[in-house]
């Protein structure tokens, strides 16, 4: 099995670290827990069930953190922060129920999935509910430029979903109509935590520009360790069944490098799993040595270190301190982990 390493040493990050990393910011991610508690009461029973829910199945909160921790490393810890940060957790928290319906993914975080346990219509809905609910957030306390932009980061997500719709089963999709995926579904919403710290911490346009820039890198970043968790991982860490994303037609940066460079027998296993939407284990051994064989995943791994490396590049407009070695951790963290 390929292990995923450090961007800079061979230390392997843990959940303390990421508990260390954000021990700065503990209490504002304790009270975007509570804010987001009171964001979905309702009188509709239903609402409520659902959020209490989603909450209690876990998630590391990375983006409500990176919000955080760059506005303090632009000076700024008033209450907005803790209001932007929860506005992004609804936002990302409505895609994830969405996009497990599309998926049809039955499992989240090693729990059912919530239309697995309310049913694709009262999903749907609830989706909804958080999607609109963010804005509304927003509206209460920020200024125009803040929601504009969630409004702008929340389209390209949607823009991506249907663009990955578009190219779920096409085997010949390109390593740059992937990483267009990439930008959309994850990666503008990364870039846009980061630079509402800056806009909060009026930082100026070049520290603005530069987050954004770091949360845009640490989103891809995020997303290729995701495809290579799918061949590399563990099912009871991932919380969710290994090789998903291939038995469901999505092909990720790994296969798209074996296509490229492994011939026609892994060109004819790539299809046939994409064509069953099922593997046999022996087929899944197959198709794990021949991954090792042309070195997919190295190719996958050493984009994932070159995003990493540019993230924490942009970080070094900032004096050192705290806050920038918590957000420049966080890159080394997300490479080496194993959910």
């Amino acid at each position: 099995m390929v292990r995923l390493t450090s961007l800079t040493n061979v230390v392997q990050k843990t959940s303390v670290d990421l508990v260390q990393m954000f021990e700065p910011i503990r209490a504002d991610l304790e009270e975007v827990e509570r804010e987001f508690e009171r964001q979905v009461r309702s009188k509709v029973d239903v609402i409520p069930e659902i959020g209490r829910y989603i909450q209690q199945s876990g998630g590391k909160r990375v983006r409500p953190a990176v919000l955080l921790m760059a506005s303090r490393l632009c000076g700024y810890t008033g209450p907005r922060a803790v209001l932007n940060a929860a506005v992004v957790e609804f936002i990302h928290t409505a895609t994830l129920v969405h996009d497990d319906i599309i998926d049809q993914a039955e499992v989240r975080r090693g729990r059912s999935a919530v239309h697995s346990r309310w049913g694709n219509d009262v999903t749907v809905l609830a989706g909804d509910f958080l999607y609109i609910n963010s804005m509304a957030m927003a509206l209460t306390q920020d200024t125009l430029d803040v929601v504009r932009m969630l409004c702008d980061v929340t389209l390209r997500m949607i823009e991506g979903e249907l663009y990955q719709l578009t190219k779920n089963g096409d085997v010949e999709i390109t390593e740059d109509e992937h990483f267009d995926i990439i930008r959309r579904k994850t990666a503008y919403l990364f870039g846009g935590c980061a630079q509402i710290g800056a806009m909060l911490g009026e930082a100026g346009p070049e520290k603005e520009a530069a987050l954004r820039e770091y949360g845009f890198s640490l989103g891809i970043l995020f997303q290729l360790v995701d495809d290579l968790l799918d061949f590399t991982g563990e099912a009871e860490a991932l919380g969710k069944p290994i090789g998903g994303d291939l038995r469901e037609g999505k092909i990720t940066l790994p296969i798209i490098h074996l296509r490229a460079h492994g011939g026609p027998e892994a060109d004819a296993l790539v299809r046939q799993i994409v064509r069953d939407g099922a593997v046999s284990p022996a087929d899944w051994g197959r198709l794990t040595a021949m991954l090792a064989e042309h070195r997919s995943l190295d190719y996958a791994q050493t984009r994932a270190n070159e995003y990493g490396e540019a993230a924490k590049r942009h970080l070094l407009v900032f004096p050192e301190g705290p806050e920038r070695d918590a957000l420049m951790g966080l890159a080394d963290y997300v490479i080496a982990r194993d959910r």
